[in-house]
C-alpha cells in the first residue's frame, strides 16, 4: 500500500464501496468525474449552450467518451429566478436520461421536486442531486422506494430565491451540522446510509471568503461518513480569486478540485471533463491506484530500443 503524502486527507467512509449506475466504485481509490449538462437557457457557465436535447444529448455522449463516470442532467438553475413548472422540468430532463440510459455512466438528475424526480428515475436515473438539501422529505422517500443514490447538498435559501449576505458562526461547523440533520431526516424517509452521498455546497449561499474556507478545511467533512461531492468548477469563488471571468478559469478550478480530492473529496463535479479526468486519473496514479497507460521513459538499456 502506498503511503499517504503528507496533507493527504483519507475518507473515514463507513460503506467506502457502492454500486451506482450498475458499477462497483470503491471511493478509496476511486476518484469519479461528475460532467454537467444543464438543459436550461440561463445556467451560470454555458449560458444555454446545451439547452437544446441534441446538443445536451451530444454533451453527454462527448463527456462519456471523455471519461465522466457521472453525468449530472439539470432542468433548472441553482439561482434565484422564476419556477420552472414541473412539467417543463420533467420535459427538459427526462428526455436526455432516456437517451443516455445505455451509453456507459451514471445518470444523476439536478432536482429539488420529488415529482421530477420519480419521472427521472422511471427512464433510467441512478443518482438524484438535490441541491437544496431534500428541502420536500417527498424526494427522499421517492428515492427511498428506488434503488437511487442521493446527494445531499448544503444550501440555505428557499428554492430559486435570494439568500442575501450569509452568515456563518463557522463555516464548516454550520454546514455539517445542517448535512447532518438532512441525512436523519433523509434516512427517516427510507433512504439507506450506503445510498447517501454529501456535498458542502461550494459557492451556495456562501460569499468567496466562506467557500475558500470550507474548501481549505474540506478534510474536516470527512469525519461524516460518507463519499464527498466537490462541485468547484469555474465558479464565482475562483473568479474573484483569481480575477477570471466564466471562460479563463479551468486552471483555477483543476486546482480546486485537486486540493479538494488531496483532502477526502471522491466525486468532482466539473465542466471541463478531458481536462478533469486527467487530473483525477493524475492523482489516483501518484497514490498507486492505477497504473501509468504505459512505461517507457527510463526503462530501456538504448536510446533506440523499444519497452
Amino acid at each position: 500500500m502506498t503511503a499517504a503524502p503528507a496533507g493527504w486527507v483519507d475518507p473515514q467512509l463507513a460503506r467506502p464501496v457502492r454500486v451506482i449506475g450498475g458499477r462497483e466504485v470503491d471511493f478509496r481509490r476511486e476518484v469519479a468525474v461528475m460532467a454537467v449538462v444543464n438543459r436550461t437557457p440561463d445556467s451560470f457557465y454555458d449560458r444555454g449552450a446545451t439547452f437544446g436535447l441534441d446538443a445536451a444529448v451530444e454533451a453527454g455522449r462527448r463527456a462519456i467518451e471523455a471519461g465522466a463516470a457521472w453525468i449530472d442532467i439539470g432542468g433548472a438553475k441553482f439561482g434565484p429566478g422564476p419556477a420552472i413548472p414541473i412539467a417543463e422540468e420533467i420535459d427538459r430532463v427526462v428526455p436526455v436520461v432516456a437517451a443516455l440510459a445505455d451509453a456507459g455512466a451514471a445518470l444523476s438528475v439536478d432536482t429539488f421536486h420529488a415529482e421530477v424526480a420519480a419521472a427521472a428515475l422511471a427512464a433510467g436515473a441512478d443518482v438524484i442531486n438535490d441541491t437544496t438539501g431534500v428541502h420536500d422529505p417527498a424526494l427522499a422517500e421517492v428515492v427511498a422506494d428506488s434503488e437511487a443514490t442521493l446527494v445531499i447538498t448544503h444550501s440555505r435559501a428557499e428554492p430559486r430565491q435570494w439568500f442575501p449576505k450569509p452568515q456563518y458562526d463557522d463555516v464548516v461547523g454550520d454546514i455539517s451540522a445542517f448535512l447532518e440533520q438532512r441525512v436523519a431526516l433523509a434516512v427517516s424517509r427510507g433512504v439507506p446510509e450506503e445510498r447517501i452521498v454529501l456535498d458542502p455546497g461550494h459557492d451556495l449561499n456562501k460569499n468567496t471568503l466562506q467557500t475558500l474556507e470550507l474548501t481549505r478545511r474540506f478534510g474536516e467533512f470527512t469525519r461524516l461518513g460518507f463519499p464527498l461531492v466537490a462541485a468547484v468548477s469555474n465558479k464565482d469563488f475562483i473568479g474573484e480569486s483569481l480575477d477570471r471571468p466564466r471562460g479563463e478559469r479551468l486552471a483555477g478550478s483543476i486546482a480546486a478540485a485537486v486540493f479538494c480530492t488531496m483532502q477526502g473529496a471522491r466525486i468532482l463535479r466539473m465542466h471541463n471533463i478531458a481536462e478533469s479526468v486527467d487530473a483525477a486519473r493524475m492523482v489516483e496514479a501518484i497514490m498507486g491506484w492505477r497504473e501509468p497507460a504505459y512505461l517507457k521513459h527510463n526503462v530501456v538499456d538504448g536510446p533506440n530500443e523499444e519497452p
